[in-house]
């Protein structure tokens, strides 16, 4: 840096001498008194300079070892190679302890865990899978007197894969559910494309203003969670919304019934097997087949006298098995566009016509597709002995299973 005035120009070469730091610099043996301008400029450069500082390399180190050892001086070699003399004196000082001018690289900060202590977070982890990281950071340092923190234990876990997440919220299965489920599976895991392509698959869910699936991530800082802009209203038990009815089949899908009201057995008859049901039984012939599952309404003696009379063959369905109805990824679908639509829905009317709009404009290859996958969604039950599926491999839509928000509604109405 130069720097002029009534002085002659002078050059800062000791970026730490304390001279500087007093408002004086040394030019060719002379005290030169710095104007404050001129003082504050050099301490903002010499702040910039310092934080930009980068190791020297052997070469330089070397050029500084040479010209010390012909008998220059460290302030000589200091101003022309400008480099601060206190770097060239420790360099020297080293160079005469152990005749050695190369950086030493360290490995950083050592460990304070051992491989047998990482192993005994991760067995602990695995056994007691609710424990928190300061449970783990205790329990370590009562049984080996290692002491670490929190974010020592999520990165230890975090090596061996193991990170903290949601736990998948799911009804126990009783071994009558697993068994039903397995005997299903073996019954049609052989099933062909034409064979499924019979069935359609029906199923009812809610639809609410207020959505609790939390898949809506925001952009926010540090310690501003509970900043207004960063929260979202949300009613305690989703708020008023409208129950809605579906049926899809290979190449087709019935049409969209929407209700506020829960749904009873002489709605399902006069309405969901009337007007839509029975329509693809007459278009299909004695082929058809129809799923639905085991909640009562589906389940009432009006229902099957109205399955009978109009010779509609229902497919057995085993309870709690809404992961191998492939119509439970079509709502999460329906979901997914009604989320994104810009403005949403703010009221129940603009939320029955996004609805419907949503629905119709579901591509039908995508529901087909979920159909056609039905043999490999029953292949994993069988390797599981009929316990619960949580993703699907084979689509890349987002399998709800135990998890989505519709679940609870599914299984409490079986």
């Amino acid at each position: 840096m130069q720097i002029t005035g009534n002085h002659q120009m002078a050059r800062i070469v000791r970026h730490n001498d304390e001279s500087v730091r007093e408002g004086y610099i040394r030019n060719g043996g002379k005290v030169v008194k710095l104007f404050t301008s001129a003082l504050k400029a050099f301490q903002c450069n010499n702040r910039i300079v310092m934080a930009e500082r980068k190791h020297l390399d052997d070469f330089l180190r070397g050029r500084i070892i040479g010209r010390l050892e012909c008998g220059r001086t460290q302030l000589e070699v200091s101003e022309e190679l400008g480099i601060a003399q206190s770097v060239i004196s420790r360099l020297w000082q080293r160079f005469q302890d152990d005749g050695n001018v190369s950086r030493c690289y360290s490995t950083g900060r050592p460990r304070v865990t051992t491989p047998n202590e990482d192993r005994y977070l991760a067995v602990t982890a695995k056994r007691n899978r609710r424990s928190t990281a300061s449970d783990l950071s205790r329990q370590l340092s009562s049984a080996t007197g290692t002491t670490v923190s929190r974010q020592t234990v999520y990165r230890r876990l975090g090596n061996i894969g193991l990170y903290a997440r949601r736990p998948a919220r799911c009804v126990p299965l009783t071994a009558t559910h697993c068994r039903l489920r397995l005997a299903w599976s073996r019954e049609h895991a052989l099933w062909t494309p034409q064979q499924w392509s019979c069935v359609m698959f029906s199923d009812e869910s809610k639809f609410s203003l207020q959505s609790d699936s939390r898949r809506t991530f925001i952009w926010r800082a540090p310690g501003t969670r509970y900043h207004q802009e960063n929260t979202i209203v949300r009613h305690r038990y989703g708020g008023a919304g409208w129950l809605v009815w579906g049926g899809i089949i290979l190449g087709s899908r019935t049409d969209l019934h929407v209700q506020s009201i829960t749904m009873t057995g002489h709605i399902y008859r006069d309405v969901i097997l009337e007007q839509h049901v029975r329509l693809f039984r007459g278009a299909m012939g004695a082929e058809f087949l129809f799923m639905d599952d085991n909640a009562r309404p589906h389940r009432a003696n009006i229902v099957d006298e109205c399955l009978q009379s109009e010779d509609i063959t229902r497919m057995d369905w085993p309870a709690y098995s809404p992961d191998l109805n492939p119509i439970e990824h079509v709502w999460d679908m329906l979901g997914r566009r009604i989320a994104a639509r810009q403005p949403p829905p703010t009221c129940l009317p603009e939320l029955r016509r996004a609805l419907l709009d949503e629905w119709c404009n579901i591509p039908q290859d995508q529901i087909d597709n979920l159909i056609l996958s039905m043999p490999r969604l029953v292949r994993p039950v069988l390797h599981r002995s009929g316990d619960i599926l949580r993703i699907n491999h084979h689509t890349n839509h987002v399998i709800l299973c135990f998890v989505n928000r519709f679940f609870f509604e599914i299984c409490s109405r079986e």
